[in-house]
């Protein structure tokens, strides 16, 4: 089968955020990706700025250039259309290809809120997609499934989070980051840090049953900083930098089981942890054991929490054993910038699938889908209309 003709929407020469040139652009480049996907076309704000793209990251001459999402839409040359720009802007910039029918990458969150969100997919998933909620097939949490189903803690009674933002400071952001201060844009450390954290933690432990929650604004005056790290002043924050939540699992006698009423606690923190602390910390307590999980923060999804051990215990209450159970990347993915690993995963997942007829998944082979970030979007839903009841 030809490759999958892809465009890309966001890479850019000037971006503040590189998730589209280390994520998504290095898997497409590399020998594996030019297996199954050929980069056709680029969709930034001006035909100018794409071309400027273009030069920046020395693509062929070959690849189109648009700035307009209708027009990208309308061309019968591609199959793919991946949409990593700012959360807001995914709407208008995506709309387009969706109605067209094309196979579409989203990256998580889906929109700026579940309004939005349901507006752009009709309400409905759409199983020619993708949403860039990359850490379910990440190595860590494919471990985690692995150990679970084996029965090696046996059923899971509860389970503990304790995650922190600390790619951020506690009380300032970058100059080019400061819509992170502005809940209604919808990109910001809760919406994107906690909700890629909290989403692998149900792909391992499962949804909820029902859950409560309380967010607060501890800094609502948060410190701007240039390049140089100098203080450029101060923007009014109305995000939550704190979120504590707990819940009830939804009971499994699947091949992970929880029991009934099994409780899943969690706290984010914006910033870093007490100091010499992992940023990170997951325990799992189970009937015959317990898997403590740690990292030097919560972005094991991405690539940018493993300066440092990123390690699974068990403790077995049988032989009060403590003992390393290890997680390993794939060979090809060890070839691939970190930031490109879990993201050239989701990308082989739905590649195999559109090889072998877009018919049935396959077991084991699934990936992230737009009907799976409208879930996790109403969930978050549900936490800010806790905090805030008149937040729309």
């Amino acid at each position: 089968m030809a490759p999958l003709r892809t465009a890309l929407i966001g890479l850019s020469a000037s971006a503040k955020v590189t998730w589209a040139a280390d994520a998504h652009l290095a898997y497409l480049l590399s020998p594996r990706g030019r297996q199954h996907f050929s980069l056709t076309a680029l969709l930034n704000s001006s035909v100018s700025a794409a071309e400027a793209a273009k030069r920046e990251f020395q693509l062929p001459e070959r690849v189109k250039t648009y700035g307009d999402p209708a027009a990208l839409a309308a061309d019968s040359d591609v199959d793919l259309v991946v949409c990593c720009t700012r959360v807001d802007v995914h709407f208008p910039t995506i709309a387009p290809a969706l109605r067209a029918g094309k196979g579409v990458y989203v990256e998580w969150p889906v929109a700026e809120n579940l309004a939005r969100a349901l507006e752009l997919t009709q309400g409905v998933g759409v199983p020619n997609s993708v949403v860039g909620l990359q850490g379910r097939v990440m190595p860590v949490a494919l471990r985690l499934k692995e150990i679970l189903a084996a029965g090696t803690i046996g059923a899971v009674l509860s389970s503990d989070v304790k995650a922190f933002g600390n790619l951020l400071a506690r009380d300032g952001l970058p100059e080019g980051l400061t819509y992170f201060a502005d809940r209604r844009v919808g990109g910001h450390p809760v919406n994107i840090s906690w909700g890629h954290t909290i989403d692998y933690v149900h792909e391992v432990l499962g949804e909820f049953e029902d859950f409560r929650a309380r967010m607060q604004i501890q800094r609502p005056q948060l410190k701007v900083f240039d390049a140089e790290g100098r203080e450029k002043g101060m923007v009014k924050s109305d995000v939550p930098d704190l979120l504590a939540l707990h819940g009830t699992l939804k009971k499994s006698e699947g091949r992970i089981r929880v029991v009934d009423g099994a409780v899943l606690s969690a706290t984010f923190r914006l910033g870093p942890p007490f100091k010499g602390e992992p940023g990170f910390v997951w325990t799992i307590n189970g009937e015959k054991g317990e898997l403590l999980i740690t990292a030097p923060g919560p972005y094991i999804f991405s690539g940018d929490s493993y300066n440092g051990p990123v390690s699974i215990k068990l403790h077995d209450h049988l032989t009060h054993q403590v003992r390393e159970l290890g997680w390993e990347w794939q060979d090809w993915q060890k070839e691939l910038p970190i930031r490109a690993r879990i993201t050239g995963e989701v990308y082989e997942r739905y590649a195999e699938w559109v090889e072998n007829g877009m018919g049935e998944v396959k077991e084991g082979r699934e990936w992230p889908r737009l009907g799976d970030g409208l879930e996790r979007m109403r969930e978050f839903e549900r936490l800010y209309g806790d905090f805030d009841p008149n937040w729309k």
